[in-house]
């Protein structure tokens, strides 16, 4: 592996793109100072991904970019390719040849690449670090690098042979693993308190997921029962509905069937009115054909009556004798029958006029019935058409009727239906006001909890605050106690000297300490009238007491022999004394020896003491008996004339013992307390004869004056100082009690806010699981009243259509029932019609019969008439003619016998001509009678027919009532079964289908618990299990529905966090593991590397330093991990050791051995080497060239350098120069193949 070629462009001097050649071997880059050469050795250290700018030779990383000349302006980016033969495979990477590449651009964006491959740097020093090229990149020393190695610690020169022996990335990877390891410290720890905190959350959270646990198997149960029963409503409702439309099928074929027949009826209502139409006229013609034929007989048969009667008497009158009439016999009949005549001529009149009123009767009776029977048949056949219409009128108008009933069965439906949308619409927008209700209620609550628990942080912070206050006060008083003890202890032992004093208290047992003495003042003067006062005693016994509590070893102390003679002792002076605070100084030194002095009952206890004193030799003692002295003058008088900061003394002392007020006033009566000694000076000199006494204790005036620096404290100060102290001291003490108390409480405070703060989480965490729970709840009704607005839609839509339908329906069922109505009125008058026509027919009848009688009484009358006629006149003629025709009797007789015969004839043939008119007349009667029986038959079948077409009608009109009644129960029971349908589909989310399918009443039940057995289905069970299921469901209280999932969630959270954990702890094992095998890993292989390059220094030294003595020494051999290195070199003819004492060049060449021994011990497929041999001479340069000769065959070697005798043993030369325009170029020569050549 070799450095093959190297391409700048835009790399600091470099602006053109510029390449270099490289070969194996020794290659050296010439050139004169300045001309760019150390920036290829930077380029080289760049590409391979050095990062500090201060090592290229910069600022800043963008000053590698050309900056740019006069005559070339800069460049944007710097870009260097660095091509490496790998056909060595010394490179972990499939390629005989890889090209390093770096791009920076003067944004600061950079960009590394391999083979044209954007990639990391990471990549790039893996890459190279496993073929012996370290990150630090040791293979290049640059420019000053020798004074690094050295001037390095003895740590700094050990990096160096890590990095060459490959240490460097197990550090690395040491470190990367230590800080893994800080890390998962914290993250252990994180995860521990998460786990714990999970463990306490899972049981209350475990028991709620037990009771939604036994809540959903209720709630299965319940739905399960409730989809059973709903399954079976709906298979009823669909069985019932499926028998109804099987009814309705029955229904609609009895219509049909009934229709037909209705039609059936119709129609031979039809045929029959046709029939009678056809009937009447052939009726009507029989009837006329019967009354002419009845007029024709009976003139037959007058006419025959009359031949034979007039045969008869021309017979008779023709068989009578001739004798004659009397002719007047004859005038009297004649006037006889003309009277007769005359009357017959009457009736006939009369007849004839009944004949004409009865002709024009029945023409108009006939006139009218055959336009009667015209417009009755008229009228049938319309009637026949109407009823045809009104039958149709009558099922459309069903029909708009049953729509009708149906449009408003619908529009209730809908109607209802609508209701009941609105009213869970409505109940849905209450649920939803309540839940946003609660839902703002509980935001608020959250916002109330997330305030109360930052209250509760903020007391609780505020409380911990108080805590640490009071635990500092209580440790600052219990300090000052302290203090103020041991200042009170010290004061105490100063306040008994060793005089005669101390030794007559302690002889007397009245020795008192200062604080003690206090006591014992007070004490004392409650008997201290009393002689032999035991308030020293236990003064003493106080300060005996105090010493043992101090705990101190007591010197061996003089035992004295008690005074003989009593004497009465009340302690020191300043024991009685209560002195003005701050006064202390100046009073003293006003009492001067009294400072120190027993208060004695009286003189003779004063020679008492003395005397005892010099014979114990004891030593001296000041005695201030107890006897009224001279009266010294008042303080009033004596502070008359007194500036404002000069003091009477006796002001500023009150006497506890009034016993020894006169002698305190002796003794300061006359003195004077000032500010300062200037104060004094000028009231000495405006008052001479006062005693004056500073405040630092100096005095001045009779009979002299005492004063100056520092002196030992007066017992009086001692005294105050202690008593200051023991207030101190109870002052810290109750401060530090306080602050105990105080402490109670602060730490119950704190407990309760730290118990406020768990509260609040867990409120909050309530809180928000409520609030989750009611935002899921208002999505889920949100799309609930968004299905209820579209069904409240579709249903008004459906509704607003229906009572469209409905008013249309309505108003074609007006227009149809008014048609109908109409209908039957003209049917009505047709039935009216039909009736006078009957009544016409009857009445045509009988005027027929009338018009027959009349005729025949006319025919009669004028037969009769006609008989009558001339019968007066014959008579008379027959009276003239008897007179005068009784001559021709003979004459006529035989005229009246032709005459009879012709008569006789006459009848005969009428009775011929009435024989064949009377069967004429019996085929008309019968043919009258047959067209009549005819037409009754047919009005009967004709009013039969249309009893059944109205009872057909009827039975239609009820068929389709109840078509209609089936059709709305079936309308009903559809929607039921579709209402069934869309609370499965809407409450439980199932298709009707499928509940049919997989609850049905056919299906057996399973069984509740597991081993039951299946069931049949049976109503009252499952009606009872769903009682029984929503009782158990009431009686589990509130659930949270979460609580299975959140239990559930929570497990694998804890379940997860515990795996984690482990992870972390198998992790930190496993890392705590790799750093050992990285430490055992570096030990060994340092410690190869050390021997190796500890060797290989030694022979490089004795190559560079003849003779000379050069080794590398371990710090620490015990510690193979941290041991540092320390180089000795000993040049030949020197006893240093030291590298600091070498020369320049002797430093140099111990550099570079100890380089070239790295270099030997471990070897890198390349080194590059800027003028390291610059400060050699020729004699050390030639050692150095014929090591690194040693380097030729192992590494490829770039050598910067000014040295001819480097360039000689160069393999090839690369010549950098630097023309004007400030841009470096290059060029090449091999050396090695011209020397050869």
């Amino acid at each position: 592996m070799y450095l093959k070629s190297l391409t700048l462009r835009g790399f600091k001097s470099f602006a053109s793109s510029t390449t270099l050649r490289l070969e194996p071997g020794i290659t050296c880059v010439v050139g004169p100072n300045g001309s760019g050469k150390s920036n290829v050795v930077d380029a080289m250290a760049w590409v391979l991904g050095e990062q500090g700018a201060k090592a290229l030779r910069g600022g800043t990383m963008s000053d590698v970019i050309f900056a740019g000349t006069p005559s070339r302006p800069p460049l944007g980016r710097a870009e260097v390719l660095l091509t490496i033969d790998n056909s060595d495979g010394a490179l972990p990477i499939e390629y005989s040849e890889v090209t390093v590449g770096r791009l920076m651009f003067r944004s600061g964006q950079s960009e590394y690449t391999i083979n044209g491959t954007s990639c990391r740097l990471l990549d790039i020093q893996e890459l190279m670090s496993d073929s012996g090229i370290g990150r630090e990149l040791h293979v290049i020393v640059g420019q000053g690098q020798l004074d690094a190695v050295l001037h390095a610690s003895p740590e700094e020169r050990r990096a160096f042979i890590e990095e060459a022996a490959g240490v460097l990335k197990h550090r690395k990877r040491k470190e990367k693993a230590l800080r893994k390891l800080e890390a998962m410290a914290a993250n252990l720890t994180r995860l521990t308190d998460l786990s714990a905190e999970l463990r306490r959350q899972l049981g209350p959270l475990g028991r709620q997921a037990e009771i939604a646990r036994k809540a959903g198997v209720i709630q299965a149960t319940l739905r399960d029962a409730r989809l059973r029963l709903l399954a079976d409503d709906l298979v009823t409702a669909r069985t019932e509905l499926a028998a109804d439309i099987a009814d309705e099928e029955t229904v609609r074929a009895k219509l049909a069937e009934t229709e037909g027949a209705h039609a059936a009826a119709a129609e031979r209502e039809q045929a029959l009115e046709a029939e009678l139409a056809r009937i009447v006229p052939r009726a009507a013609a029989a009837q006329e054909t019967w009354y002419a034929l009845s007029s024709v007989r009976e003139r037959l048969r007058g006419t025959g009556q009359l031949a034979t009667e007039r045969a008869r008497l021309l017979r008779a009158g023709a068989q009578a004798t001739r004798g004659g009439r009397d002719p007047e016999e004859l005038e009297q009949e004649a006037a006889a029958v003309h009277e007769r005549e005359a009357a017959l001529q009457a009736r006939l009149e009369r007849d004839r006029d009944t004949l004409t009123e009865v002709v024009s009767r029945r023409a108009e009776l006939e006139a009218a019935l055959a336009a009667e029977e015209q417009a009755l048949l008229t009228a049938s056949r319309a009637a026949a058409a109407r009823r045809e219409g009104i039958a149709r009128l009558a099922g459309k108008v069903e029909t708009a009727r049953s729509r009708a009933a149906a449009a408003e069965s619908d529009i209730v439906r809908l109607t209802e239906a609508l209701d009941a949308a609105q009213a869970r619409d409505a109940e849905a927008s209450g649920s939803r006001e309540a839940l946003d209700t609660e839902l703002a209620r509980i935001e608020t609550e959250r916002d109330e909890l997330a305030g109360r628990h930052e209250s509760a942080i903020a007391l609780h912070t505020a409380a911990t605050e108080r805590l640490e206050a009071l635990r500092t006060q209580e440790r600052g008083a219990d300090r000052d106690r302290a203090s103020a003890a041991a200042r009170r202890d010290a004061l105490s032992l100063s306040l008994a000297p060793a005089d005669g004093a101390a030794a007559l208290l302690t002889a007397t047992g009245d020795a008192t300490d200062e604080r003690g003495g206090g006591q014992a003042r007070a004490s004392s003067q409650t008997g201290g009238s009393e002689p032999g006062g035991t308030g020293g005693g236990r003064a003493g016994g106080g300060r005996a007491a105090g010493k043992g509590k101090q705990g101190r070893p007591a010197e061996p102390a003089r035992v004295f022999e008690p005074p003989r003679t009593p004497i009465q002792i009340f302690g020191r002076l300043v024991n009685i004394l209560a002195v003005t605070p701050g006064a202390e100084v100046a009073i003293a030194a006003a009492l001067g020896p009294a400072a120190d002095a027993l208060a004695v009952g009286s003189v003779d206890d004063v020679v008492t003491a003395l005397s005892w004193l010099r014979t114990a030799e004891a030593g001296r003692a000041a005695f201030v008996p107890a006897f009224p002295p001279p009266a010294p003058p008042a303080a009033g008088e004596l502070a008359d004339g007194l500036p404002a900061e000069a003091v009477p003394a006796l002001e500023l002392v009150r006497v506890v013992d009034q016993r020894f007020a006169p002698a305190v006033a002796a003794i300061l009566g006359g003195v004077v307390v000032v500010d300062d000694l200037a104060g004094a000076a000028r009231l000495a000199a405006a008052r001479p004869g006062l005693r004056l006494v500073t405040r630092d204790g100096d005095t001045l005036g009779p009979p002299a004056a005492v004063g100056g620096s520092a002196h030992a404290p007066s017992l009086l100060e001692l005294a105050a100082a202690a008593e200051e102290a023991a207030v101190a001291m109870a002052t810290a003490e109750a401060r530090a009690e306080a602050s105990r108390t105080a402490m109670e409480p602060a730490r119950e405070e704190v407990a309760r806010t730290r118990a406020a703060i768990d509260a609040a989480n867990a409120d909050r965490s309530a809180a928000g699981a409520r609030h989750r729970a009611l935002t899921d709840q208002l999505a889920q009704l949100d799309r609930g009243r968004g299905s209820v607005a579209g069904e409240i839609s579709r249903l008004e839509r459906g509704r607003l259509a229906a009572e469209a339908t409905r008013d249309q329906t309505y108003g074609a069922l007006a227009e149809l029932e008014a048609a109908l109505a109409a209908s039957d009125d003209e049917l009505d008058v047709d039935e009216r019609s039909a009736e006078e026509r009957d009544r016409l027919v009857a009445a045509t009848a009988a005027v027929r019969g009338e018009e027959v009688e009349a005729r025949l009484a006319v025919r009669t009358s004028e037969e009769r008439a006609r008989g009558l006629a001339g019968r007066a006149d014959a008579l008379l003629r027959q009276a003239a003619q008897e007179r005068a025709a009784r001559a021709a009797a003979a004459r006529t007789r035989a005229l009246r016998e032709r005459q009879a015969k012709i008569a006789a004839a006459v009848a005969a043939a009428a009775d011929q001509a009435l024989a064949a008119c009377e069967t004429s007349l019996a085929a008309a009667a019968a043919e009258r009678e047959q067209a009549e029986t005819a037409r009754r038959a047919t009005d009967t079948e004709l009013a039969g027919v249309r009893d059944r077409v109205r009872a057909y009608a009827a039975a239609l009109s009820a068929l389709r009532d109840e078509a209609h009644r089936d059709e709305l129960a079936r309308e009903a029971k559809r929607l039921r079964s579709e209402a069934l349908e869309a609370k499965a589909l809407e409450e439980h989310g199932i298709a009707a289908d499928d509940l049919v399918t997989e609850y049905g009443p056919a299906l057996p039940v399973p069984p509740d618990e597991e081993g039951g057995k299946e069931r049949p289905f049976d109503r009252a069970e499952q009606t009872a299990r769903l009682a029984t299921a929503e009782k158990q469901l009431v009686r589990l209280g509130k659930i949270n529905p979460l609580a299975l999932e959140e239990f559930e969630a929570l497990q694998e959270r804890a379940a997860f966090l515990s795996a984690q954990l482990d992870d972390i702890k198998n992790t930190r094992r496993d890392l705590l593991l790799v750093v050992e095998e990285v430490d055992s890993r570096v030990r060994e292989v340092f410690a190869a590397a050390f021997q190796d390059t500890a060797r290989e220094f030694e022979i490089v030294f004795d190559t560079l330093f003849p003779g000379g003595e050069g080794r590398l020494v371990l710090t620490d051999p015990e510690d193979m991990l941290t041991t540092g290195i320390e180089v000795e070199a000993r040049p030949p003819g020197k006893k240093v050791k030291r590298l600091s004492l070498l020369s320049g060049g002797e430093r140099s060449l111990t550099a570079l051995a100890m380089l070239l021994a790295i270099f030997r011990a471990r070897p890198s497929p390349f080194y590059v080497l800027d003028e390291v041999e610059a400060a050699l001479d020729d004699r050390n340069l030639g050692r150095l060239l014929n090591a690194v000769e040693g380097l030729r065959q192992k590494s490829q070697l770039i050598i910067i350098t000014h040295q001819k005798r480097t360039m000689e043993i160069a393999d090839a030369l690369y010549g950098v120069s630097m023309r004007g325009d400030g841009v470096t170029t290059v060029i090449s020569q091999r050396l090695r193949e011209r020397a050869s050549a």
